[in-house]
């Protein structure tokens, strides 16, 4: 009877040990969850601040740069008058607003540009001239195409801030001119290359027959190249074998002979 009875209290002792333990593990079981589970972060926002920054000053100098070309243009000096065929157009003059040729014509000679497209215009006594010079050039078994010639303001401000955009504008002012200042407006000027090479228009035209016939001829039919090497300080413009520019055969020829420029022959420089 003692052996049963105390066998009963060892079996409640052992269960209450083992119902503690078990207390005992659940516990820290909670306590070892509690301390893995963190409270929710605030959501904080991306400090932007310094990025609208350097928007705001980057549109501010775009803003400013705009303005200052703006100011710069209207100090040019606006030419009498654009319709004379001896006008000098550069980076110090420029064309009255809104001025367009009223005489734009076709000449009768090979185009690289689309029918309709208004880079076959020229005006019709530099058109007349451009007849005259292809043909001598087919004598001399030559074949020149004709690129580019009339542009408007709004063609010609497409194209510098495309240049702008794709080089920089230190690289654009070298070759393309600003709206109201380009002698593309004028409607005497055409970008002329070899049929062989029609698509190049670079400085390597001069060593063409195409090119050096007409840095020797084109004078004899009204035209100068008009940003002749080594003149880049008095035009402005680096080199362009390429770029013919009708004066009428007297002032071309007169040109041609002295080697200079349309800004030397009437006095005007930078």
């Amino acid at each position: 009877m003692k052996k049963t009875v105390i066998f009963i209290m060892l079996t409640a002792f052992l269960i209450g040990c083992q119902q503690e333990d078990y207390l005992a593990n659940q516990l820290e079981k909670r306590n070892v969850q509690h301390d893995y589970k963190k409270e929710p972060e605030a959501f904080v926002p991306a400090d932007d601040t310094e990025e609208t920054e350097e928007k705001e000053e980057e549109n501010q100098n775009q803003e400013e740069n705009q303005q200052t070309d703006e100011n710069a243009n209207d100090s040019l000096t606006v030419i009498d008058d654009p319709n004379s065929v001896s006008l000098v157009v550069n980076k110090q003059r420029k064309l009255p607003d809104g001025f367009e040729p009223d005489d734009l014509v076709e000449a009768d000679v090979p185009y690289h540009a689309a029918e309709g497209d208004p880079k076959r215009l020229l005006r019709k006594v530099a058109a007349d001239a451009l007849d005259a010079l292809f043909v001598a050039a087919k004598e001399d078994d030559l074949d020149l195409v004709a690129v580019s010639g009339y542009r408007s303001y709004d063609r010609q401000k497409q194209i510098y801030e495309s240049n702008v955009a794709t080089n920089g504008q230190a690289h654009a002012d070298k070759f393309s001119a600003k709206p109201g200042t380009s002698e593309h407006q004028t409607g005497l000027a055409m970008d002329v290359a070899s049929a062989a090479l029609v698509a190049v228009l670079e400085q390597s035209f001069i060593e063409t027959d195409e090119g050096q016939w007409l840095e020797d001829h084109a004078h004899e039919h009204g035209f100068i190249i008009r940003y002749p090497e080594g003149k880049e300080d008095i035009t402005g413009y680096s080199y362009e074998p390429w770029h013919l520019r009708y004066v009428g055969k007297e002032i071309a020829t007169e040109i041609y002979q002295a080697q200079i420029t349309l800004e030397e022959y009437f006095g005007l420089y930078p």
